[in-house]
């Protein structure tokens, strides 16, 4: 059996702030509103849906005013690494080596490559390897 992940949705303030910062630091575009999504696709597969409704934050018991966060990971090519971290030095967004050190201004090593970490408008930390 094969399985596809067809979408995630990450709880937001502003859905099309948080959608138009990620689609910027990982080189995509933002998909055309439709909808209570914020949408930007990964692949012919994937979109991350960025929802700032009241409806959608009571589902995912999202309350932004507590600074609540949650963990996403993205494998990468070195070449969509360097791209993805030079345009997080460029927005001045901290950045570490880890999950706890996620401000520590260093590029991690894992697992024979490199990760990054940093958050996004919302708090929520997001990761970037290459192995």
């Amino acid at each position: 059996m094969a399985i596809k992940l067809n979408h995630l949705i990450i709880p937001a303030k502003d859905k099309l702030a948080s959608a138009q910062l990620f689609a910027e630091i990982f080189g995509l575009e933002v998909k055309p509103a439709e909808g209570r999504f914020a949408q930007v696709p990964l692949d012919e597969h994937l979109t991350i849906d960025f929802a700032d409704d009241e409806h959608t934050r009571d589902i995912l018991h999202f309350v932004p005013e507590k600074l609540e966060s949650h963990h996403y990971a993205f494998y990468v090519s070195d070449e969509e690494f360097d791209g993805i971290f030079e345009r997080v030095k460029a927005r001045n967004l901290v950045y570490g080596s880890g999950p706890t050190t996620d401000t520590d201004g260093r590029v991690g090593d894992r697992r024979g490559g490199r990760a990054l970490y940093f958050r996004e408008l919302n708090g929520h930390l997001l990761e970037v390897m290459t192995a």
